[in-house]
């Protein structure tokens, strides 16, 4: 069962680590609205990559044959998407300005406070919708399960695997949102206005990535 965990955190990791538009949205909604809400998104985010593995240890192969139909769908609806998200994330630019009147308009506390807050909940279950239109999230647990023999293939293997696939995405979203907060505290308006066009710019330039998929 340790060996089993710690494939999955592994595996975990190793769909969580590399720098994508989750992680991003993650960090920027840390930079906007603060450690609680940026742990919330991580939360879904997490949450959806554990449902993934539990998905690939108990079907293994038989995802990508029921995934393939669907690709074309799921990446047309993932550019939509994050092209909505980017376009909200950019809209509210002038809102992270206003935060500490920056552009010569100071707002109340109790203002700056309602616009930093928000549903923790809310929050989690939107980054759980955006993370399930990631296809290539289970295509990775599929292909991932068939070379791992070692995981072994009884429920309790498989359950250690999927705990561990979950606590370590866990603990790396987590820790996005922490910079994202980290930051939030140290850096001017301006500067945040930046991270925050740089990082919908970013969402923008994976929506094209996505779009160029369907059409080449």
């Amino acid at each position: 069962m340790i060996t089993s965990f710690l494939a999955g955190a592994a595996a975990g990791l190793g769909i969580a680590i590399p720098v994508g538009a989750i992680a991003i949205l993650i960090v920027e909604t840390g930079l906007r609205r603060g450690f609680r809400l940026g742990a919330a998104a991580g939360a879904g985010a997490a949450t959806v990559d554990g449902i993934y593995a539990l998905v690939a240890a108990a079907f293994g192969a038989a995802l990508a044959a029921l995934l393939a139909p669907l690709e074309t769908p799921l990446r047309v609806l993932a550019v939509v998407v994050l092209v909505a998200i980017a376009v909200r994330g950019l809209l509210g630019l002038r809102m992270v300005l206003r935060s500490s009147g920056a552009d010569g308009v100071q707002v109340p506390p109790d203002i700056e406070a309602a616009e930093r807050g928000g549903s923790a909940l809310r929050t989690y279950g939107v980054f759980v919708a955006i993370t399930l239109l990631n296809p290539v999230t289970v295509t990775y647990f599929a292909a991932l399960i068939l070379g791992l023999g070692s995981t072994g293939t009884g429920p309790a293997e498989k359950a250690a695997f999927v705990v561990g696939a979950f606590l370590a995405s866990l603990a790396w979203q987590t820790l996005l949102a922490a910079v994202g907060a980290f930051l939030h505290q140290r850096l001017s308006p301006r500067l945040r206005a930046g991270v925050v066009l740089l990082g919908n710019g970013i969402i923008l330039a994976f929506a094209c990535a996505i779009g160029v998929t369907l059409v080449t």
